[in-house]
């Protein structure tokens, strides 16, 4: 099996973050997005991995490179525009050839793997298999409707009045009968090829189609919000890892992470929090569900259940919770209480 993972989007709700970097690359918990895609993927046994790219592909293979750091082996496929997720199976069907395929949103969080799922398909093969999750509003999914043996019987785009609440989460897995459908259905009214009218096609022409229902932690990283909360839930699997220096005037408090190469001075760490290589964090409090990320400087300030990216400085500010402060940027004075910062920002917060 290969997989085909899509990185093109533009991530319009994550701005001002996707200006300056793709949204795949946003890391939760010092990790970027992409990484436990692979890793999800790797454990299913996966090793041929295909990403589609657009104007970010660069950036990408910046940080993912061949794939040989992660064990697996990444080819890149360009999409020019963003012609929909069944134009992504057409332009990669020279690397998918024959094979069946997973094909993965970039952008999806699915903490606890997709191993159970994978393991299903293997063993059933249907001619595809949808990975659904109950949500409380389907409208704006892709909604699966099915009957008592987990069969899909009719795919609805955002139905303004749902028939089902399992909405399609990003992840599929395909025969290469997948193909043919592609071949067949022709551009929606937003000028893509949409993959909801190919499953739909296979199940107008009474193929196999299946959904399977994920029960673990998923998130779309698309929003602020979102990327928050995917940090909280990994945060919370965090073991203590000491690489880098506390001194004694420092306390750690539960689980934490401190990277080689940081430096703990006359602060607090309350996990789980993690804080990066490189990073210094002196005379201030972390607080709980807080990632620093690499080369920080973190000085008389407070920061919990937030996201703080590589290189940025946070001085004198009291109390930043519930913030994503983005790569090199400057932060300096004052209280404030939530803050969206883009990378290369300097911010004096007024009293």
């Amino acid at each position: 099996m290969k997989a085909l993972v899509l990185s093109g989007g533009a991530g319009t709700r994550l701005r001002p973050f996707s200006y300056s970097m793709p949204k795949q690359l946003i890391p939760i918990a010092n990790k970027p997005v992409l990484e436990y895609v692979v890793g999800n993927l790797r454990e299913i046994g996966v090793t041929e991995i295909g990403i589609i790219v657009g104007d970010r592909a660069e950036e990408i293979s910046d940080v993912l490179g061949d794939g040989s750091a992660l064990g697996v082996a990444i080819t890149y496929i360009p999409q020019h525009a963003p012609l929909g997720l069944a134009h992504c199976v057409k332009i990669a069907r020279p690397f998918l050839g024959d094979d069946d395929f997973v094909m993965y949103l970039g952008d999806n969080m699915l903490v606890e793997g997709i191993s159970e799922i994978a393991d299903e398909f293997a063993a059933v093969r249907p001619s595809a298999q949808v990975v659904v999750y109950k949500v409380p509003d389907p409208r704006a999914f892709g909604v699966a409707e099915v009957d008592e043996n987990s069969r899909v019987t009719r795919l609805v785009e955002k139905p303004q009045e749902p028939r089902s609440d399992l909405a399609m989460i990003g992840v599929y897995f395909f025969t290469p009968l997948i193909h043919r459908a592609v071949d067949a259905i022709e551009p929606s009214w937003r000028g893509e090829l949409e993959i909801t009218d190919a499953l739909q096609w296979l199940v107008t022409h009474e193929r196999d189609v299946r959904a399977r229902i994920y029960s673990g932690f998923w998130k779309d990283t698309g929003k602020v919000e979102d990327v928050l909360e995917c940090n909280r839930e990994l945060l919370q699997r965090l073991r203590t890892d000491i690489q880098g220096v506390v001194d004694e005037e420092s306390s750690l408090i539960g689980e934490v992470v401190v990277e080689e190469g940081a430096r703990v001075v006359r602060s607090c760490i309350v996990g789980p929090a993690i804080i990066g290589a490189g990073t210094l964090v002196e005379e201030s409090i972390v607080g709980p569900y807080t990632a620093i990320g690499a080369d920080c400087r973190i000085t008389e300030s407070g920061v919990s259940d937030s996201i703080v990216l590589s290189g940025a400085f946070v001085h004198n500010v009291s109390g930043i919770e519930t913030s994503l402060i983005g790569r090199k940027a400057r932060v300096g004075s004052a209280k404030q209480h939530r803050l969206v910062v883009g990378d290369d920002a300097h911010v004096e917060v007024a009293a």
